[in-house]
């Protein structure tokens, strides 16, 4: 059974240090609102945030969040050592991920999904990824805003975090997130991406489920995703199949689904089809959820779930493997003087790229 999610929600502060945690006094009218002044600060210790994650103390859980997004050596090498003690109790949900192009319906559709997950009993956390300014690096964070009903469910629990440039707009931190919020009780984890044509198979590789939301009649230029983005899908899902758009969303589903009888299906044992689905419609959305857990039954019965994860756990260290040879790379002394010499001469076309690789690589 899913552990009950205290409703003490505090809004997260991504500028302050997470160690610290923010005491308010008693008697405010809105939880997610302090109208108090600030009474005690202490710094947060390891047995703090292991205690109030495996608690389901939700202010907690975004300092631990803050913290494994944190880059500073102290934060990185606590929020390590709180991984490694909450590891025995993560792996218990369904991890689900959804793409899509902007103005699709996603952020709607995760809402009403979540809304009726909720009212099931489940406890259901969102990562919504926001797109980060590639000119300033900021993001907008809004799916709290767009998500007003589902935020005030004390099952569940949304946290915007910006994309940062990372491929399919996932943010280098979100596996890590996903372990905090198995540990805090969150049967469900919603992973919503930017999906504005990057590579996702970033998001497959760290989801059990993986769907593609679409419109009907939107057009390929419209829609932005290609074919490799549909053959690695568990559904096609056509949204906004209501009112007069219902019939040409039931023709483009039908039509998704001749297509995906001639490509490979993302998962063994699994047939990726097309359906149709609306934020307004309830029976369309225990539909979806009703495929979901289809999915996690037959694929737990072959194996196949838990093979996927195990291998997504191996090739996720070797790239923590990668990224962490790249920045000791360019962190070496060596090699940052090393740089704007060569670069200089990569831009002024007096040495190849390859060459220039070539050197570098020499020098180490």
């Amino acid at each position: 059974m899913p552990k009950k999610i205290k409703p003490d929600w505090q809004p997260e502060d991504a500028h302050h240090d997470p160690h610290y945690a923010c005491f308010v006094s008693p008697g405010v009218d809105d939880p997610g609102i302090s109208k108090s002044p600030l009474k005690k600060r202490r710094k947060l210790t390891l047995d703090d945030y292991e205690h109030g994650i495996l608690s389901s103390n939700k202010t907690i859980l975004s300092r631990a969040i803050t913290l494994v997004e944190s880059n500073h050596p102290e934060h990185e090498k606590v929020a390590q050592a709180l991984l490694q003690r909450i590891l025995p109790n993560t792996g218990n949900s369904i991890r689900v991920g959804i793409t899509g192009v902007p103005g699709v319906g996603k952020s709607t559709l995760i809402e009403s999904l979540g809304c009726v997950l909720c009212k099931k009993g489940h406890h259901v956390a969102i990562l919504a990824v926001d797109p980060s300014s590639s000119v300033t690096g900021g993001s907008i964070l809004g799916d709290k805003t767009r998500m007003e009903h589902l935020v005030r469910e004390p099952n569940a629990y949304i946290r915007p975090s910006p994309s940062s440039g990372s491929l399919g707009g996932v943010g280098r931190k979100s596996r890590e997130t996903m372990l905090l919020c198995e540990a805090a009780g969150y049967d469900v984890i919603l992973v919503e991406t930017v999906g504005v044509g990057q590579n996702e198979i970033t998001v497959r590789s760290m989801v059990d489920f993986f769907f593609l939301v679409m419109l009907a009649g939107a057009g390929d230029e419209l829609q932005g995703m290609k074919k490799g983005v549909i053959e690695i899908a568990d559904l096609l899902a056509v949204n906004k199949a209501d009112g007069n758009n219902l019939q040409p969303a039931r023709l483009a589903a039908a039509e998704y689904d001749r297509v995906l009888d001639f490509l490979q299906p993302a998962t063994s044992g699994w047939k990726t089809r097309a359906v149709t689905c609306s934020a307004f419609e309830l029976s369309t959305l225990t539909s979806l959820w009703t495929t979901i857990e289809d999915f996690r039954k037959t694929t737990q019965e072959s194996g196949t779930f838990m093979a996927r994860r195990k291998r997504q756990s191996i090739e996720w260290m070797h790239a923590m493997i990668e990224e962490e040879l790249r920045n000791r790379f360019l962190r070496s002394e060596r090699i940052q003087a090393l740089l704007p010499e060569i670069e200089q001469k990569v831009a002024n076309n007096t040495l190849p790229a390859a060459s220039a690789v070539d050197q570098i690589m020499r020098e180490l």
